[in-house]
């Protein structure tokens, strides 16, 4: 974490252009159009990635505890992305503080690489928030929850990865017909299922508690991927704000979310007001205070283990 403070990595970074590369040579040998084919490519990019991961880590605690612990930094500081994408925000929460709704709608645009030059300054707010909460789950907290698990490293570039391969194998316009990214999807929603909730749950305890679970409760529906549905009905409870709202209509998640669904919307009002400008700044200090609570959480558990 101190490390990518002073030193973020580009999202065009050599790790991840390669990355890229393979995953979509794999997609060009093994897609044959059906779900199976899928599965055979997801088992061989995880895999390939993972299991060079937990030997190094089997060895590095062989040599030495630094070593492991040297492993551990490196890895978590390729998959842990908590500023990856920050320019993005907070040139929009300038653009809009300042008054620039066209500046705004272009960083946004660049963010989710969607059209949003027909968003007025609310609904550029409400993009930037939906994505800035889902983005931290995905690049952060999703990944504290595997790091935490056996084979930490290894276990942590296996969820990047898997939730790398659900969108790229799935949400391009070329990709979305096809059998090829089934299973992509589906392993990822139990992938993340635990970790989804327990974000959520972060968000209501450093939020507001009250409406972020009742929010969750009555309006997680609201999205057609459940997950992503937890995550944002919490967020925007804790912080007052309401998320996918009908009127977003034409607002469409980038490509690490699913579009609102608008035609099973209720029109009962989600409590909170509308985003501002001020609401980027309640997403950053939400984000912040659930991050700084999951860090104490690993304090404790590190101290338990070595008890």
């Amino acid at each position: 974490m101190l490390i990518e403070q002073l030193k973020p990595l580009r999202v065009d970074n050599p790790v991840y252009t390669q990355v890229q590369f393979f995953a979509a040579k794999v997609e060009s040998w093994c897609n044959a159009g059906k779900a199976q084919h899928g599965r055979t490519g997801w088992f061989i990019v995880v895999g390939a990635l993972t299991v060079p991961t937990a030997l190094v880590y089997w060895l590095c605690l062989r040599i030495s505890p630094l070593a492991a612990f040297a492993w551990n930094v490196l890895i978590v500081y390729l998959t842990l992305g908590f500023r990856r994408y920050s320019h993005y925000f907070t040139s929009i929460q300038i653009a809009l503080s300042s008054g620039d709704d066209e500046a705004a709608r272009k960083h946004l645009g660049d963010w989710i690489n969607k059209d949003c030059s027909g968003m007025d300054a609310a609904e550029v707010a409400r993009g930037a928030v939906e994505r800035s909460l889902i983005a931290s789950h995905r690049n952060v907290f999703g990944v504290f929850f595997w790091f935490l698990m056996p084979v930490g490293p290894a276990c942590a570039v296996m969820y990047r990865m898997s939730e790398f391969l659900s969108r790229e194998w799935s949400e391009p316009e070329h990709m979305q017909q096809e059998e090829f990214g089934q299973f992509a999807r589906r392993i990822f929603y139990w992938i993340d299922w635990i970790p989804a909730r327990l974000t959520a749950i972060a968000f209501a305890v450093v939020g507001n508690f009250e409406d972020a679970i009742y929010s969750w409760r009555n309006y997680a529906s609201r999205w057609k991927d459940e997950l992503l549905g937890i995550i944002l009905a919490s967020g925007g409870g804790a912080i007052g704000v309401r998320l996918g709202e009908p009127e977003a209509k034409a607002m469409v998640l980038n490509a690490d979310a699913s579009a609102v669904d608008v035609d099973s919307l209720e029109m009962e009002t989600q409590p909170g007001v509308e985003a501002t400008p001020r609401s980027l700044q309640s997403a950053v200090g939400l984000v912040w205070r659930a991050l700084l609570l999951w860090m104490l959480l690993l304090l404790l558990l590190s101290f338990a283990v070595w008890i």
